[in-house]
């Protein structure tokens, strides 16, 4: 039996009695271990049918779609079509942000490593047509610049949309288009779409929701965010297997299975070098590169990335020195749990690598003046507010507001402890994992001017 035989086996033993533990309706897994591939599905595509997941099945991969976008702008460097740090306006002269000075900065590479500084969870809906991420880019000439670019990572999903716009602008197409014909066509993808529309062809997942906690899984009532948001991951679904695909020609320095050229050797090795640090965030990695987000604080050169959309949720991981790839894709449920199991296994097994470990606050946390933290941190979705209070706990309260408070998010306060330097932990867990808070921007005795939980929200003014 070989080692994917034996994975195989395993998955198929033990994934059903998984997905019963973390309560996840249904889920699909694969590996490549030098251009070998297993695969394997288990759990039903959608509560109130029953039908099964197979090998066959798509999932949302959200915003693991973004190292697609990563790739199709990469491509446009090799073929000299775009400078990675020219200003983005050099190529589209239609994006602007609230502050011009930033806006007239602001370089392809900062919106690939996500350090380009304006507020980036901005998901407006205009619409289905082709046209539809060309009027989003179009929206986001109030969004607020949150510091300079190039100063700090912080989680950019308007940006994608803006490189998405890019490639629509460059190659003179939709952005749907552009994935078929320059990624989906020369991989050989068989088992991807774009949309809705062309999802309904496949046997496809949708995701599940609580109404609350306490409440069972319902299947969502929507399959999925708005198409404007394509580039950063609101559309694009596929099998655990053409996932890989993808994934290979990563490994494999930019060439697909068949031996066609997707990208230059270079230009795939430059995406995986280290751009930007991160703090300790928890399921975040601890770097990022183009694209590609690097989970290599023990060493081990693992990369990958994660998505997450309307009740999925899915995870990526390669190797590289191992030449591997596994990724997990699922509907709904306690996916952080499944995702440890099920890929941590796998990584192990076959490349004698653990996944970082995470986060846990202290048995006995030291004492913190939380005085430099104390404040309100504010994006266009939440307000953070920090206090601490006579006996010296120190609380995040999170009020949801705009679109977050529309979609019914409810107000949550929880305490934080002592965790590494200027970064705090809650004591309790929030959706499966102690979600690290880190306050950063500092001077050495003056305020915090950042909240950072991978995105960088900014101290409201006094």
């Amino acid at each position: 039996m070989t080692k994917l035989d034996a994975i195989r086996a395993c998955w198929e033993e033990r994934l059903p009695t998984l997905l019963e533990q973390y309560e996840v309706p249904g889920a699909a897994v694969a590996v490549d271990l030098r251009g070998d591939v297993a695969d394997h599905g288990a759990g039903v595509l959608n509560l109130s049918t029953g039908v099964e997941v197979n090998t066959d099945t798509l999932f949302q991969i959200g915003s693991i779609t973004k190292l697609w976008t990563a790739t199709l702008v990469m491509q446009l460097v090799d073929e000299g079509l775009v400078n990675l740090d020219a200003p983005v306006r050099s190529r589209l002269p239609e994006f602007r942000i609230a502050d011009e000075s930033a806006t007239a900065k602001i370089t392809v590479r900062q919106l690939l490593n996500h350090t380009a500084g304006f507020e980036g969870d901005i998901f407006t809906d205009t619409g289905k047509d082709d046209d539809c991420v060309e009027k989003y880019v179009a929206t986001l000439s109030d969004v607020p610049q949150l510091f300079s670019p190039g100063e700090l990572f912080s989680y950019n999903n308007a940006g994608y949309c803006v490189l998405g716009r890019l490639v629509e602008v460059v190659r003179g197409k939709p952005f749907g288009t552009c994935l078929r014909d320059h990624l989906f066509t020369p991989l050989g993808l068989t088992h991807a779409a774009h949309g809705a529309d062309e999802a309904i062809l496949y046997r496809t997942a949708v995701g599940h929701l609580r109404t609350s906690p306490e409440e069972p899984l319902q299947p969502a009532p929507m399959w999925s965010l708005a198409p404007s948001n394509s580039p950063a991951g609101s559309m694009l679904a596929m099998r655990p297997r053409d996932l890989l695909d993808f994934a290979r020609m990563h490994l494999d320095w930019g060439m697909a299975r068949d031996g066609t050229v997707v990208l230059d050797a270079a230009t795939a090795k430059s995406m995986r070098r280290r751009e930007v640090g991160l703090p300790r965030l928890g399921v975040m990695g601890d770097a990022w590169g183009l694209g590609w987000e690097m989970f290599d604080g023990a060493g081990t050169g693992l990369i990958g990335h994660d998505g997450t959309t309307i009740g999925q949720s899915a995870f990526l991981r390669l190797v590289p020195e191992h030449d591997l790839a596994v990724t997990l894709l699922t509907n709904g449920g306690h996916s952080l749990g499944l995702y440890r199991e099920v890929v941590g296994h796998a990584l192990r097994e076959l490349a004698g690598v653990d996944l970082p470990t995470m986060p846990e606050p202290p048995a006995a946390p030291r004492p913190v003046d939380a005085s430099r933290y104390v404040g309100t941190y504010t994006s266009s979705m939440f307000d953070n507010t920090v206090t601490q209070d006579d006996e010296h706990r120190i609380w995040v309260e999170c009020v949801p507001k705009g679109l977050a408070a529309e979609m019914g998010m409810e107000t949550t306060k929880v305490e934080l402890v002592a965790f590494e330097g200027d970064t705090l932990i809650a004591k309790e867990q929030e959706h499966g994992f102690h979600q690290p808070y880190a306050f950063v921007g500092s001077t050495l005795d003056g305020p915090a001017q950042f909240l950072h939980t991978g995105r960088a929200d900014r101290r409201a003014a006094q």
